[in-house]
């Protein structure tokens, strides 16, 4: 059987950096409250002329340098935000235009939070195996600074803005490149992690603005018992699905939402921390793009090397979630 691998992997991360100092002059708080409770030091903030789709160019053009592919060889492009550049079109046909790619090509978005890049990763994946698409630009972009509202000290600190790209490809190798996926959604904790404003239940309108209602809300401690529950669920599916035992698995790379999510995902699985891939302290959650930005730098930083078992494991707001498990 064929095999679908990632050809090529890129990022980009705006170069304003916010620094917890930083925040502690615009909100009550302080760099020792922030970190204690997320694991961030740091994250970046795109400037005002910088969208969404300007983000997910970039980091896609890193990925395609990577693969050694031009843009006019792709034929099914993908992204995952939670910010698009407009509810109307979708950001795929922005950065579709912005890179180059061909217009008979297929470009659409999917909304599925912090999971974003996953589920976009697992369409890929299977619509390149029907042998219709040949390859595939998959890309989490986020620009959250623009649905944050940096008056509420509770969520202000966590997020951040930054993009990550693969490309995607068949070869005719079996046993390598992306081994499966396993994903999901329980939208009974919908509220939980939402912008309640904006959309068809709650039309932009001059009270939706005063009520600060275009911005991320968040029940952090309901966020924290669901994030650590479902991703160590699907993480031990995916092992057990593929004979696999923790001890086996070169690499996990989890959504970087918080420090003790981690860890705790970490601890229940009985991962040592050293095999843990964490740059949460420098960028803070990026949501769609966690992952395959720190995918791209653990590459780079040579933390993934050919043979390597990888694991990917997310949870976003819905609640979604999903882990896939790759052979790099």
């Amino acid at each position: 059987m064929a095999s679908v691998i990632i050809a090529g992997v890129g990022s980009y991360a705006p170069e304003k950096v916010l620094t917890n100092h930083d925040l502690s002059k615009m909100v009550d708080t302080s760099d020792e409250w922030i970190y204690t409770r997320s694991g961030i030091r740091e994250r970046r903030i795109a400037a005002d002329d910088e969208a969404c789709s300007d983000l997910a160019v970039k980091a896609a053009q890193s990925a395609l340098a990577d693969a050694k592919i031009n843009a006019s060889e792709i034929d099914l492009l993908i992204v995952a935000t939670a910010s698009p550049d407009t509810p109307l079109p979708s950001t795929a046909c922005y950065v579709q235009h912005k890179l180059g790619v061909p217009a008979h090509a297929t470009c659409f978005d999917i909304a599925a939070a912090c999971s974003g890049f996953l589920y976009a990763l697992e369409i890929g994946y299977g619509q390149l195996l029907t042998n219709r698409y040949k390859r595939a630009l998959i890309i989490g972009a986020e620009k959250l600074s623009s649905v944050t509202d940096w008056k509420d000290r509770t969520t202000c600190v966590l997020f951040g803005d930054a993009a990550g790209a693969v490309v995607l490809t068949k070869v005719p190798q079996p046993n390598i490149g992306i081994l499966g996926s396993d994903l999901g959604a329980d939208g009974e904790f919908a509220d939980n992690l939402y912008i309640p404003a904006g959309g068809s239940k709650c039309p932009a309108s001059q009270k939706s603005v005063e009520d600060r209602g275009h911005f991320i809300r968040m029940n952090g401690r309901e966020v924290f018992k669901s994030a650590v529950r479902v991703m160590e669920t699907v993480a031990r599916e995916m092992m057990e699905q593929h004979n696999l035992t923790p001890d086996q698995i070169s690499l996990v790379i989890p959504h970087q939402a918080n420090i003790r999510i981690i860890e705790a995902l970490a601890a229940n699985l009985k991962v040592p921390m050293d095999r843990v891939y964490v740059n949460l302290d420098r960028y803070g959650n990026t949501s769609s793009a966690s992952i395959p930005l720190a995918l791209d730098e653990a590459r780079r930083a040579g933390r993934v090397k050919p043979g390597d078992l990888m694991l990917l494991v997310a949870f976003g707001a819905g609640l979604t979630y999903g882990a896939t498990l790759i052979r790099w």
